[in-house]
């Protein structure tokens, strides 16, 4: 018989298990409903009608009880689809949140049950496929009937889910047309007319004509009436001149002001501003750009180190988020605060690429993860207890335990995110006063984190009164420390007291410390006023330029209302079929709407024949966005622009003299960045072979040095294009051509110093320190990943060797460069060897041949002269050999 403490321990798990299955089961519709209820694109009569009790809410008509009945069964569908997009970013088990995450068998087994996925332990739970789609014919019915009647909630939502709608309901955007077009003639909604902009704009599913003149008309209507989309899709049109005139003013205008209504709704957040939304991602940077790694410029240089890029080379080597935050979690199992820290800071931004730029930056959504504060509090809480195991509103710092330095300052941060939650109510209850003695503790050690919070407090006055004077000493010190929110802080209390130039320096300064968003809203704001100054009402100043770019960043950033890229990134990261046509469509509205990233990811699905839906879409279509892109400094969509050109892809007449013009101007344009080793290649075989521009083998030499100067890893196709240049001048100069050819003592420009084996990799290596990140709002965020691996290596007591699958095949460039060169000395040195035996053998031979020849000649045996110069041979031989 088992043991009387182990059956009472079995028992105690087997109650646990069913008690959390049954309250989680419970609590799902709920919690499921409510984050579909605030999706993005949800318009406002369904986020106040999900609140609404049918029986509480008196007498209504038949239009309203069935635009009810189709919200309460359209909540399971959202229900399903919301299970589904989170079944791959939840890695531990929901029983973690019930029980305590100390190391012991009853974790270790969770662990495991949550990694063999069994039905109910997953945190989901689907009704039959037959039920779903019954419950989706059930809503369509329901709605269709609602309109009948007269209301005009259920007409908007018919147009919602037929544009957007769960996967149970297929897509139909005829009828979302037609339930946008009538909606907005009836209520003149603002989102509807946006919407029906975006279709005449693109004529999107062949659903209608392209009409450039109606797209611009119901942008305007719906941009007067409020809607974010419609500001920026005119803004955008105003700078492209996309049926209208480039007007750099009036872009501003629009631009600023979805600017504004960004920044306002960014402030009605908690203390300190709401958190960002996460950056969203190129697809082709998941496979090193465009071109592929090493071609690209969006893999090659410092962008080498971006999210995305880095994400892309982790998937490609099988490791995947369940397996790195389950590598987290057992390193924190083991008491190892460094990794406790981490993990909480994961959970709290929800994505494994943690900003640097300070606690309200949204992070790189490539890595994203189901956002946790609870979880996150219960981890920085654990840290923090190794230093404060009491807590005391009064004295903050009494009950100090002493730490080691390396713990003290892992202690600290942990106070910081404390205080931020506490402040905020971000999973748990808010609270000044529990939030000051966080911050008390942290600043005590110099966390910048906590000076920023108690800065926050004494200005917005969170325990009592304001103090202005306390909170700009919090800030200035926070500052020095070279944290980006507190530099903005200091320059807007500067800006509102009249010092444009104080306040200037300071958000300059943030936006060099990572500020994604508040610094850009300000600056823009002195330029916008300094381009206005100067304007004439034609004409303005390049502060124009700098303002409308940095108040689209803000607009592009806080789309909190209307967040189409990050409703894309959802349904693109499920795989269905319909999700990634709905995708496609987000994209595509966000296009409009001017998102650089999401006009990139359609020309790079088009350029794959990989249309989702976009019937009627063409190459022309793919160059279309291919343009729009590189119009917004994407180097790699300029090349492929010229690339378009150079092969008459998505234009009429193709291959005639002129798009040869076109395409090496557009490689001009990309080799003008000094980024693009690429282009600076293709315009030297352009000029080579005198292919829309005239033939001139020097300048061709010149693009193909520059090419190998960009980017040293390219050496092996610049050199030889380099020999087939020189072979083809010296033919043109023998068959008598005009101009003057190559001279062979031009080979020495090509070769500077010795080639020597892995050179390329170390000057690749000097170009990643010494280049910049050409995008205009991208970030170098914290990877979790890659700070395992600096970790370990650092850490003398690693438990983890070169063997394990989150380090396998990693090393640094410097080592794998001295094994090949070692590898290539020994086999040098085996080779010598070898002929240096093959030419004794050879001497020996002759040696004895001359013997066999003197002997049968009659000389005596034994004579020592010839004996002595055979030997003597042999040993010349030798010295040939080492001479």
């Amino acid at each position: 018989m088992m043991p009387r403490c182990l059956c009472r321990r079995a028992l105690q798990l087997l109650l646990t298990v069913t008690l959390c299955v049954y309250v989680t089961r419970a609590a799902e519709p709920e919690q499921a409903w409510d984050t579909a209820k605030n999706r993005g694109t949800a318009v406002p009569q369904m986020k106040e009608a999900a609140e609404h009790d049918i029986d509480d809410a008196g007498p209504v008509d038949e239009g309203t009880r069935a635009y009810h009945a189709a919200l309460q069964a359209l909540s399971p569908l959202y229900s399903s689809d919301e299970a589904e997009m989170l079944a791959s970013q939840q890695s531990i088990s929901f029983l973690r949140s019930f029980i305590s995450r100390r190391a012991g068998p009853v974790d270790f087994m969770l662990r495991i049950l949550s990694n063999l996925h069994i039905p109910g332990l997953a945190g989901s739970r689907s009704a039959p496929k037959g039920e779903i789609r019954g419950r989706g014919a059930k809503v369509l019915d329901l709605l269709s009937y609602a309109v009948e009647q007269g209301n005009m909630d259920a007409l908007a939502m018919l147009g919602e889910v037929s544009m957007f709608p769960p996967t149970s309901i297929p897509m139909n955007l005829t009828r979302a047309f037609e339930a946008y077009t009538t909606h907005a003639t009836l209520t003149g909604s603002p989102f509807s007319q946006s919407l029906l902009g975006f279709f005449y704009a693109t004529g999107y599913g062949g659903v209608v004509e392209v009409d450039q003149a109606k797209a611009l008309l119901y942008y305007t209507f719906a941009a007067v009436g409020g809607d974010q989309t419609a500001e920026m899709a005119l803004g955008y049109r105003h700078w492209a001149g996309i049926g209208v005139p480039e007007d750099c003013m009036t872009a501003l205008g629009w631009y600023e002001s979805a600017a504004e209504r960004a920044m306002a709704q960014f402030l009605s957040g908690p203390p300190g501003g709401r958190t960002l939304l996460l950056y969203p991602t190129r697809l082709s940077d998941l496979i090193g750009g465009v071109y592929g790694p090493g071609s690209s410029v969006a893999s090659t240089g410092w962008n080498a180190n971006r999210a995305a890029v880095r994400a892309g080379q982790a998937r490609a080597a099988g490791e995947t988020w369940q397996d790195i935050l389950e590598f987290y979690q057992y390193h924190t199992d083991q008491g190892e605060l460094e990794y406790t820290l981490r993990l909480g800071k994961i959970y709290y931004h929800g994505t494994l690429y943690i900003p640097s730029a300070g606690s309200s930056a949204g992070g790189d959504a490539v890595g994203a993860v189901r956002q946790d504060y609870r979880r996150a509090a219960q981890y920085f809480v654990r840290i923090a207890r190794h230093m404060w195991p009491r807590d005391s509103l009064k004295a903050p710092l009494a009950n100090l335990r002493e730490l080691d330095e390396r713990s003290t300052i892992l202690v600290a941060q942990a106070c910081g995110y404390l205080g931020r939650l506490y402040m905020r109510g971000e999973g748990v209850r808010q609270d000044a006063k529990i939030a000051n003695m966080w911050f008390e503790r942290g600043a005590e050690y110099g966390d910048r984190e906590c000076h920023n919070g108690l800065g926050i407090i004494h200005k917005e006055g969170l325990l009592g009164s304001k103090d202005d004077a306390k909170a700009i000493h919090y800030f200035a010190g926070a500052s020095g420390a070279d944290l980006a929110e507190a530099q903005v802080q200091l320059g807007r209390y500067h800006l509102l007291n009249g010092d444009s130039v104080s306040a200037t320096q300071f958000f300059d300064i943030a936006l060099r410390h990572g500020s994604p968003f508040e610094a850009y809203y300000y600056l823009a704001h002195i330029h916008a006023s300094m381009a206005r100054a100067v304007s004439l009402g034609t004409t303005s100043s390049g502060s124009c330029a700098v303002a409308l770019s940095w108040f689209k960043i803000v607009a592009e950033r806080g789309a909190w209302d209307n967040d189409w890229m990050g409703e894309a990134e959802k349904r693109w990261n499920t795989g269905h079929e319909q999700d990634r046509k709905i995708a496609m469509l987000y994209w595509a509205v966000a296009a409009e709407a001017g998102h650089e990233i999401a006009q990139n990811n359609i020309a790079y699905l088009l350029d794959k024949g990989e249309d989702y839906g976009m019937t009627n879409h063409t190459s022309s279509s793919a160059l279309l966005y291919w343009t729009r892109s590189a119009a917004q400094n994407n180097i790699d969509a300029l090349v492929k622009v010229g690339d378009y050109y150079y092969h008459g892809l998505g234009i009429a007449d193709a291959l005639i003299p002129e798009h040869l013009e076109k395409a090496a101007g557009y490689y001009q344009s990309a080799v003008e960045s000094q980024l693009s080793a690429l282009a600076m290649w293709n315009l030297g075989w352009m000029y080579e072979n005198g292919l829309g521009i005239p033939q001139d083998f020097h300048l061709a030499k010149r693009y193909y040095d520059l090419a190998m100067e960009t980017n040293p890893g390219g050496y092996l196709p610049v050199t030889l294009s380099l020999i087939k240049l020189y072979a083809r001048s010296i033919w043109y100069t023998i068959s008598g051509g005009k101009n003057h050819g190559l001279s062979l003592w031009d080979l020495r420009d090509a070769t500077d110093e010795h080639w020597y084996l892995g050179k390329s990799k170390e000057d690749a290596k000097k170009a990643r320190r010494n280049s910049i990140d050409g995008g205009i709002g991208e970030r170098v965020g914290e990877d979790a990943v890659q700070w395992a691996r600096d970790r370990r290596d650092r850490d003398e007591q690693g438990d983890f060797g070169p063997e394990d699958h989150l380090f396998s095949g990693e090393g640094e460039d410097g080592e794998s460069v001295e094994f090949v060169e070692t590898l290539l000395l020994l086999i040098l040195c085996g080779l010598l060897a070898w002929l240096i035996y093959v030419r004794t053998q050879w001497a020996t031979r002759r040696a004895v041949e001359e013997r066999r020849r003197r002997d049968a000649a009659g000389q005596p045996d034994g004579q020592a002269p010839n004996h002595r110069n055979a030997v003597g041979r042999g040993n010349a031989g030798l010295r040939d050999v080492f001479l």
